[in-house]
């Protein structure tokens, strides 16, 4: 690994590595804020995952994430959201290829030779990072958009290794939103059926782990209007079988980083009672 950035916040360090991925098959940055108490004591880490055409670099600048790791003795593992480099398959949008990994297992070409960033979230990167800085096995999950998706996803399909997941205007459904359509096409195929095992309102269904979700939805968001986001069927999938979901509708609030600065204390709060048990 080789550092790149490293820079004081709240007492801590908000730094950004440079590491080569054998499940990506390519150079990959995550940024990694360590409190204060990190200098003393392995600490609980709560991995981000961000949304179409983010880097590492989306969360750690806006959602004023350092603030409430460094109160709650939380590391915040944030990584770029697609392996990347001039010799990755890249696609016409923003929302296909490079900056749109979508935390997938990808099985069609030209996808499949670096697209799995579901294996590189869930089993290379914590590895990596439970073995090089002072991070304890303890971890939870949260993100945006598609990386919602990807949170929920993650803990719904790995009973036990998390101990709390969260997200902010997730795509819960991508079997029935346009994103999830195009890119479910492109990266596994035409068969629906290897979409479920990537869709929360699908899996929700079925999972005998009963981690409770949290999700909160700006109302004036454009995705949630465009019916991109589908919350509600995540809801009707959930009270179909009583899974513990608390969906917080929140009035006036957009899609954006404003959104999210808003209410990143409170989950981070939420995650550090589950974290520090």
């Amino acid at each position: 690994m080789e550092r790149i950035e490293h820079r004081a916040s709240f007492g801590g360090w908000q730094d950004v590595y440079r590491h080569e991925s054998k499940v990506l098959g390519c150079t990959m940055n995550f940024a990694i804020y360590l409190p204060p108490q990190a200098q003393r004591e392995k600490l609980p880490v709560l991995y981000w995952l961000s949304g179409l055409t983010c880097t590492e670099q989306n969360f750690i600048i806006k959602a004023g994430a350092q603030r409430y790791a460094a109160e709650h003795g939380v590391i915040i593992v944030a990584p770029d959201t697609s392996p990347r480099g001039n010799d990755i398959a890249d696609g016409d949008g923003y929302d296909l290829g490079q900056g749109a990994g979508f935390y997938v297992n990808a099985t069609q070409q030209p996808w499949s030779q670096h697209y799995h960033m579901y294996d590189y979230i869930n089993d290379e990167l914590p590895a990596l990072i439970e073995a090089n800085f002072p991070a304890t096995s303890a971890r939870s999950i949260s993100g945006h958009s598609m990386g919602g998706h990807g949170a929920l996803v993650s803990a719904l399909r790995n009973p036990g290794r998390y101990r709390s997941v969260s997200a902010f205007a997730p795509i819960c459904a991508p079997m029935q939103s346009p994103w999830g359509i195009k890119i479910f096409t492109a990266y596994l195929g035409e068969d629906r059926e290897t979409w479920r095992p990537y869709d929360a309102s699908e899996l929700v269904r079925s999972v005998k782990e009963r981690l409770p979700l949290l999700v909160d939805q700006g109302e004036a968001d454009e995705f949630y209007i465009e019916q991109r986001l589908r919350p509600d069927v995540l809801r009707a999938a959930a009270d179909a079988v009583g899974y513990p979901l608390t969906l917080r509708m929140q009035p006036g609030y957009d899609h954006s980083y404003y959104f999210i600065a808003s209410f990143i204390g409170e989950h981070i709060a939420y995650h550090a009672r589950a974290l520090h048990v």
